[in-house]
């Protein structure tokens, strides 16, 4: 009997007359039937139904076979619970803490069988978790690592592109292992583990990707990533003051729209391209100028204070010393809320969504909703919004229409060694994007603008991706980072880690944007003018727009 035939034959005895045709495309509808089951609790019913679904869906087998254990366990079917529990955890949902903590599971707690079953999922999980993060090669900081230390980690990081990085095609001339074999010398060359550090930060840059780069170790935070309280931007191809925290440093004449001309005695261009560009991994020209012109310039030892030669309005030019400060102090100081909602004139709400890195900024949103919903249009702000979960910027969407919307698709690499040992190209996988649902409680069909800078990345670039793709308004200021995916995180030698993408994220109908960025449907910069003046060109042009209209 055939594979198919087969299947078709087990799922008969579970009462599903399906056709065998059908049975490749069954999963999610079985899904569905066993999720309804459990509700109405058909405990038993859930769990077969389940366990089928499992055997028609190898990406979600693992949690399947989880949900078919909680079935069976509540059904008192302990021997089928404790079979499925064994097979979720072969299929990798190893999570213990989860097991326990399952009140489907409490019948299971006495049987002699319990323990041991965990003990066999935790061992199982610490054994896959040491073969990709081995605790050899998370060694304790010191100041100067060991030679075989530092060529390690290099090669790790080297290694984990390698067979992990997505996005190899954005940098056609690069030799990876050329560079690599490079690299050694100057890794062997270091004289400290921030030096060293710096190395694989230059190593990692070469990748051009903003989700793949190198985080130093904690240790070494006061020593090389301290700064001044200030904002600073590239305008008009111009170092400028934007934002000031530091009142000492407001009171000797630093203040937004002073112009940054030396730090520390160089020319402040060249002290860029030699002391902090290099060490950025970006994905796009504007994503590197937002970091080395942003916060990454005056970064360096809380201890050195920075020197600084700012030229005014009038042209006059002078010198000033700057603390630096810790930098949870300099995040502190400019990071603000999740979400800000204020009225401007003409009944206008504006909406400064400034993080997805949890669920709080969607929250205030459907809190605030209901004064939100009296507006006559919304500008919604992601300029200052680094990423997070795509999922919280869907779920401030989701309340802007009454239908379906797609998310980004992505891709990642299909790698199988047997593959290649037989001559064959790898391959790729291609994902569907999200369709994420309308909130059926809140809806604003109201004018809608979104504003976007080059500080705008990941999560904040797909909510602009999604946004567009529901013609639900215009998009204003700057092109994006054009940095999004999902990195993969792994500790190196003396306390540091490092990242890397593997996810390619694009439009829902294919449109790239990763290495380019979102470019906005008007294109609105701001000027040193209006630095001087406090004046945000951008929003004004938003407003100006949904007065008028809102819609494309």
């Amino acid at each position: 009997m055939c594979s198919i035939q087969r299947l078709a034959a087990a799922l008969l005895l579970l009462g599903l007359c399906l056709p065998a045709i059908a049975v490749a495309q069954s999963a999610d509808t079985i899904r569905n039937r066993a999720t309804e089951a459990y509700r109405q609790r058909d405990f038993l019913r859930s769990a077969e139904l389940f366990t089928a679904a499992a055997k028609l869906d190898e990406d979600g087998r693992a949690g399947l076979l989880y949900n078919a254990a909680c079935g069976f366990a509540l059904a008192g079917r302990k021997d089928d619970a404790f079979a499925a529990l064994e097979q979720a955890g072969a299929a990798g949902l190893d999570e213990v803490d989860q097991y326990k903590a399952d009140s489907d599971f409490a019948s299971l707690h006495s049987d002699q069988r319990w323990q041991p079953m965990l003990d066999r999922v935790a061992e199982r999980a610490r054994a896959v978790r040491d073969f990709w993060t081995s605790p050899a090669m998370q060694t304790p900081f010191a100041a100067n690592l060991t030679d075989d230390e530092k060529i390690a980690g290099l090669s790790k990081l080297w290694s984990e592109a390698k067979f992990n990085f997505i996005h190899f095609d954005k940098v056609p001339g690069l030799d990876w292992d050329a560079h690599y074999l490079a690299t050694l010398a100057r890794v062997r060359a270091t004289t400290s583990t921030l030096e060293y550090y710096r190395v694989l930060q230059a190593f990692a840059a070469e990748l051009r990707d903003g989700h793949t780069g190198v985080w130093l170790p904690k240790e070494l935070s006061d020593e090389a990533l301290a700064r001044p309280l200030l904002r600073t931007a590239l305008v008009e191809k111009r170092v400028i003051v934007t934002a000031v925290a530091d009142p000492e440093a407001r009171g000797a004449g630093v203040v937004p729209g002073v112009e940054i001309v030396e730090v520390d005695g160089a020319p402040v261009l060249e002290y860029v391209e030699r002391r902090v560009a290099p060490y950025q991994s970006a994905s796009t020209p504007q994503d590197l100028e937002a970091r080395a012109y942003g916060w990454a310039l005056l970064e360096g030892a809380k201890s050195k204070p920075v020197e600084l030669t700012l030229r005014n309005a009038s042209g006059a030019s002078v010198s000033r010393t700057v603390t630096r400060r810790a930098s949870r102090e300099y995040w502190d100081a400019f990071r603000g809320e999740p979400m800000v909602f204020r009225m401007l004139p003409g009944n206008i709400a504006y909406v400064a969504l400034n993080t997805f890195n949890d669920n709080r900024a969607a929250e205030m949103f459907e809190a605030a909703f209901p004064e939100i919903a009296k507006a006559d249009a919304i500008v919604f702000d992601v300029r200052e919004n680094g990423g997070g979960n795509s999922g919280v910027g869907y779920r401030v969407l989701a309340c802007l229409s009454d239908a379906k919307f797609l998310g980004s698709r992505w891709a990642t690499r299909e790698y199988r060694p047997t593959y290649r040992a037989w001559g064959r190209r790898e391959g790729r996988f291609e994902g569907s994007p999200d369709s994420v649902a309308p909130n059926t409680k809140l809806l604003f069909t109201k004018p809608v603008v979104v504003l976007a800078s080059a500080r705008t990345y990941s999560a904040a670039e797909d909510f602009l991706v999604a946004f567009r793709g529901m013609k639900r308004g215009l998009i204003i200021g700057e092109p994006t980072g054009g940095s999004t995916g999902q990195p993969l995180m792994f500790p190196l030698p003396g306390g540091g880690g490092a990242r890397i993408c593997t996810k390619a994220d694009s439009g829902p109908d294919g449109t790239e944007f990763v290495g380019v960025g979102v470019v906005p449907n008007r294109v609105v910069r701001r000027t040193v003018k209006d630095v001087r003046a406090g004046r945000d060109a951008v929003l004004e042009a938003a407003v100006a727009t949904v007065a008028k209209t809102g819609h494309e």
